[in-house]
């Protein structure tokens, strides 16, 4: 059995989606063995809590820096995780984390990179059409230590179109996270 850890500060939408796919029969011989938040209270960690899945909340307010990120780091040790994977985790991995992981930390981005880095949902859509860009997506790569700089796994686009708002880019962008990435942990992990 494969271990992933998934560290979250949203919603939950891309954890609510590696839920779904274990639902449905996929995502065989791995599993979801915790979530990591900065945010005791957001979607990813109340959908955890439901699923029966450990949530370990670390709160980078109360904790200095460095023990913030060891906490992580002693976390993703303790249950041996064979791939870690970001989703909508607001706070950048230490390179100490980083080294460790090399290669086996994954992170979605809601745009095509290298275009619009360094921004979240609903920034990021915002930027798109400001840009006036002609297409959007999401970017699955791994994490290194720059910014949203690893290297890519896949892409995925969807059209701009006219009368298209933050709401309806993001919408379409999920849609495409949702299908995709546990798809791409599913190929990394089993292959």
């Amino acid at each position: 059995m494969k271990k992933i850890a998934f560290l979250s500060s949203s919603g939950g939408t891309n954890f609510q989606s590696f839920l779904d796919a274990q639902a449905r029969g996929e995502l065989k011989d791995i599993e979801i063995c915790c979530l990591i938040t900065d945010q005791a209270m957001c979607g990813a960690a109340q959908k955890a809590r439901e699923a029966k899945i450990k949530v370990y909340f670390y709160d980078p307010k109360l904790l200095s820096k460095e023990t913030f990120q060891q906490s992580i780091l002693d976390t993703l040790d303790f249950f041996q995780v064979d791939l870690v994977v970001l989703g909508g985790f607001m706070k950048i991995l230490s390179p100490k984390i980083v080294e460790k992981y090399r290669g086996k930390i994954l992170n979605v981005h809601p745009s095509l990179l290298p275009n619009h880095t360094g921004k979240m949902s609903p920034a990021v859509h915002q930027e798109v059409l400001d840009a006036g860009d002609s297409e959007t997506g999401m970017t699955i790569h791994l994490v290194d230590e720059g910014l949203d700089t690893g290297k890519i796994i896949l892409q995925k686009s969807v059209p701009v179109e006219t009368g298209d708002t933050v709401e309806s880019l993001k919408e379409k962008v999920q849609a495409l996270e949702k299908e995709w990435y546990p798809k791409v942990v599913e190929g990394m992990l089993n292959s």
